[in-house]
């Protein structure tokens, strides 16, 4: 009777919990509807939902169905679809990096030792250059700091050897690059950037779990399929890197020894503003055949027209990537499709249910704002659809009001908190206080800044531009699992399932929590899309220089 009793009590403070967080957008959300969306689409039938690939396409189509099916109009003059032109390159033999001194050669193994890719967009690609090693790869004036001392010619043409994330603060300057907060500097995308802007014939990032955030086998499966970049056409200058690589640390260390340096020594003399690059006098060989398509695959697009005659001509633009990584290496159980179901069929599924839910508001609550559904392609490949849709917008930028991105989902239940990257960036964070507020619910602040997730999905091309951004994060105290429980579960995830075959959908997912963080972004997106004034960056954040004048 006892335990019958305890069971009833903890029954009811649960009850009581659910009836406190639960707000009243809640009841547009349909727990079946999300469950079937996700399993369907991280369903094997989808291949993984690869771009330029027939589950692919099969994904962007159902979700233009979809968005058809509950009265979402086509985004972009008649249509759901914004065309993106990819090239997809992939290795077609087990090349090998040959790397040589006066004296000896060296030979290492590509997925055991390194991978590598290309941006040459075509078939075949020799590499032969000189290695210098430039530390972290940074120059940010903003921080005193520039890793590219010297003239330029030290770098056009050589393979930069750099470091992944950004240099440690010190005693003396404990928020320098952040502080233990991850910078755009420190994430890989930008040092390639750099270091194409500088002429480089290529690069050569180090690998740690620490300072990548994540293992090896992620580098591995994620550059050991098909890549793709947004097609380069005729006359286009941009400058691009013909080798663009990941090295393990045992392989830089060895790399390093052959050039009579000390890896763990040069690292601590690349955490100084004092450093200097370093010419390994080490040349680089790498000889390869790839396997080249081009493709035309889809942002998917539609609208809801804002019932304000004056800022229906402003936006709302909601974000979630329909891609994933395809079929590829096949894990120990031999399974070869990369499915996505947490990334990112629960974005996915929880955009489709905001979309569905305006359109059964009373018309008195309909929003102000137009809201636009973006559902990009590539992102896995380095935010390309968003990159794409920035640099071509359908709906003006300078009139779109915020951007609200969800990558990933919570299947494991309530919770009493809720998080959303960004909010502190922007006076959007005075909108999600008080959704939070009426719930009687908590913020969550980011847990792990050290992994730069500001910077690694499909807001951040909208961030650069200006457009204030959150990206929804599901919180970590959850009702019924002790302390820590979420870390727990975001470990196991990291190391486990993050970029692998076993990111799958689970019959032991529940879904309550995610119909509670909807209805808290649902009450968030609302309120910016009613209120007088479109939101802004803070004076002082990073992307506020970006912003266009704003009335």
């Amino acid at each position: 009777m006892r335990n019958l009793v305890s069971i009833l009590v903890v029954f009811a403070l649960a009850s009581s919990l659910s009836a406190q967080t639960m707000g009243k957008y809640a009841g547009y959300f349909n727990k079946a509807n999300l469950e079937n969306t996700i399993k369907f689409l991280s369903d094997d039938g989808f291949e993984g939902r690869g771009p330029g690939t027939r589950g692919g396409e099969l994904a962007a189509k159902y979700i233009a169905h979809r968005l058809e099916m509950s009265g979402i109009k086509p985004g972009n003059n008649g249509s759901y679809f914004q065309p993106v032109s990819l090239v997809g390159i992939r290795s077609i033999r087990k090349a090998i990096l040959r790397v040589s001194n006066e004296n000896a050669t060296f030979e290492y193994n590509i997925g055991r030792d390194f991978v590598a890719t290309t941006s040459a967009q075509r078939e075949n690609v020799r590499i032969d250059n000189e290695l210098v090693f430039v530390g972290y790869g940074i120059d940010a004036r903003e921080q005193k700091w520039n890793d590219y001392k010297g003239r330029a010619r030290d770098y056009r043409g050589k393979i930069l050897v750099m470091l992944v994330n950004d240099p440690p603060p010190t005693s003396k300057d404990p928020k320098r690059f952040g502080g233990k907060a991850l910078t755009y500097y420190g994430r890989w995308t930008y040092k390639y950037e750099e270091a194409a802007r500088r002429g480089a014939a290529g690069v050569m990032l180090i690998h740690t779990r620490e300072s990548a955030g994540y293992g090896w086998n992620v580098v591995e499966t994620s550059n050991g399929n098909w890549r793709y970049e947004v097609e380069r056409r005729a006359g286009d200058r941009a400058p691009f890197l013909r080798l663009k690589s990941w090295v393990t640390n045992q392989t830089a260390k060895r790399i390093f020894a052959q050039a009579g340096q000390n890896l763990d020594e040069l690292r601590e003399k690349a955490s100084s503003k004092k450093f200097k690059p370093v010419n390994l006098k080490l040349r680089a060989k790498f000889n390869n055949k790839y396997e080249i398509k081009k493709v035309r695959s889809n942002n998917v697009v539609g609208i809801w027209e804002g019932r304000d005659s004056v800022r229906k001509n402003e936006y709302m633009l909601y974000t979630a990537h329909w891609d994933h990584l395809g079929i590829g290496k096949a894990n120990k159980d031999g399974d070869k499709i990369y499915n996505g179901a947490l990334d990112n069929a629960s974005g996915i599924g929880q955009v489709l249910a905001i979309a569905e839910a305006f359109t059964n508001l009373p018309k008195k609550q309909q929003p102000k704002r137009s809201q636009v559904f973006l559902f990009t392609t590539a992102e896995e490949q380095g935010l390309l659809g968003a990159e794409f849709y920035a640099q071509n917008p359908i709906y003006p930028l300078e009139k779109t009001a915020a951007n609200i991105n969800m990558d990933g989902g919570n299947f494991y239940g309530m919770t009493r908190d809720y998080g959303a990257l960004g909010a502190e960036r922007s006076n959007l964070g005075k909108f999600v206080e008080k959704a939070l507020k009426k719930r009687e619910m908590s913020f969550s602040p980011d847990k792990r800044p050290e992994q730069g997730y500001f910077f690694r999905s499909d807001h951040f091309p909208f961030a650069k531009k200006g457009v204030p951004a959150l990206s929804i994060r599901s919180g970590g105290d959850y009702v019924g699992k002790p302390a820590g429980w979420s870390d727990q579960f975001f470990a196991d995830y990291n190391r486990n399932h993050y970029h692998q075959p076993s990111d799958e959908f689970r019959d032991d997912w529940v879904f309550e929590g995610m119909v509670q963080v909807l209805d808290v972004t649902m009450d968030i997106a609302l309120q910016a899309s009613n209120t007088k004034k479109l939101p802004k960056y803070n004076k002082k954040d990073e992307f506020a220089k970006a912003q266009p004048n704003r009335r």
